[in-house]
């Protein structure tokens, strides 16, 4: 019997850190917090729950010139968790 074991997981950061989120290829911005963060991803709260597609980007400051794109892994209701998929 094959035994699966789980990546081991990065260590998380707890913060309340306000951010935006990029959809449409930057076209639209919505306000957001990211929840906690790690080196391969982050659970953000949006403020609705309306997310279209599963790739978007975050922006960490308002210079939205400096994003992470990311990759919708799961959602539960307003609260959703990304995997970084690369920065620009």
């Amino acid at each position: 019997m094959a035994v699966f074991k789980r990546e081991s997981r990065k260590p998380r950061h707890t913060t309340r850190h306000d951010a935006w989120m990029l959809l449409d290829g930057g076209f639209a911005k919505r306000n957001c917090t990211i929840l906690d963060i790690s080196a391969g991803g982050a659970r953000v709260k949006l403020a609705d729950s309306e997310l279209p597609g599963s790739r978007l980007s975050l922006a960490l400051t308002g210079d939205v010139r400096k994003v992470t794109h990311c990759r919708v892994i799961w959602r539960k209701d307003t609260v959703i968790g990304v995997e970084f998929i690369g920065r620009t």
